[in-house]
């Protein structure tokens, strides 16, 4: 046996192995974001979903952050070819029924997709009780490091990105959220 070959290959399998140990030990879901604790990046969106009474808005109104300054909003990007936007929607739907006439607002942003698709997709889906909105050349989403769809940030009545959901949110998450953040602007 050469022990010369022996140490090399060592040399070169252990930190492979310690690579691999320390690979399993992580959560493959938890992307980790730079973003909670920064101020949300504006935006002025188009509604193209206006959403259902009380939350309506009018198709072709704006959404501007800049307007919900005060209240907590629950930003929630999605598309219409997104299988795991399906396993949220009416969580998130009924959530914002949940929430009227408190300070908070819930909006849709249509990633990568047509309007025509989206308001398709909603329709199939049982409707929608909060309004959504285009992102042309899916600049917000840029803007907010968006990994994929769905993801959800809730943003605190600051404007600032208190927490970033990857993959399909439940209520649970939301409501723990969203009380948190109306108990902190209540102070």
């Amino acid at each position: 046996m050469n022990w010369k070959r022996a140490g090399i290959a060592a040399l070169c399998v252990v930190p492979l192995i310690i690579l691999f140990g320390y690979g399993l030990t992580r959560d493959p879901k938890e992307i980790p974001s730079p973003l909670p604790g920064h101020d949300a990046s504006p935006f002025a969106l188009t509604v193209f979903a206006p959403g259902q009474a009380p939350l309506a808005r009018a198709p072709g109104d704006t959404v501007k952050l800049a307007d919900l300054k005060g209240q907590v909003v629950v930003l929630n990007f999605w598309a219409s070819w997104c299988l795991s936007c399906r396993d949220e929607h009416q969580i998130l739907s009924q959530t914002a029924l949940d929430y009227v006439g408190k300070p908070v607002h819930f909006v849709g942003v249509l990633y990568n997709d047509e309007p025509a698709n989206g308001t398709k997709w909603i329709e199939q889906m049982g409707g929608q009780s909060y309004p959504s909105v285009t992102d042309p050349g899916a600049r917000t989403a840029i803007d907010y490091g968006l990994y994929g769809v769905p993801e959800t940030y809730f943003l605190d009545a600051n404007g600032r990105i208190a927490y970033k959901a990857t993959g399909p949110v439940n209520e649970r998450i939301i409501r723990y959220l969203v009380d948190s953040l109306m108990a902190v602007a209540a102070k």
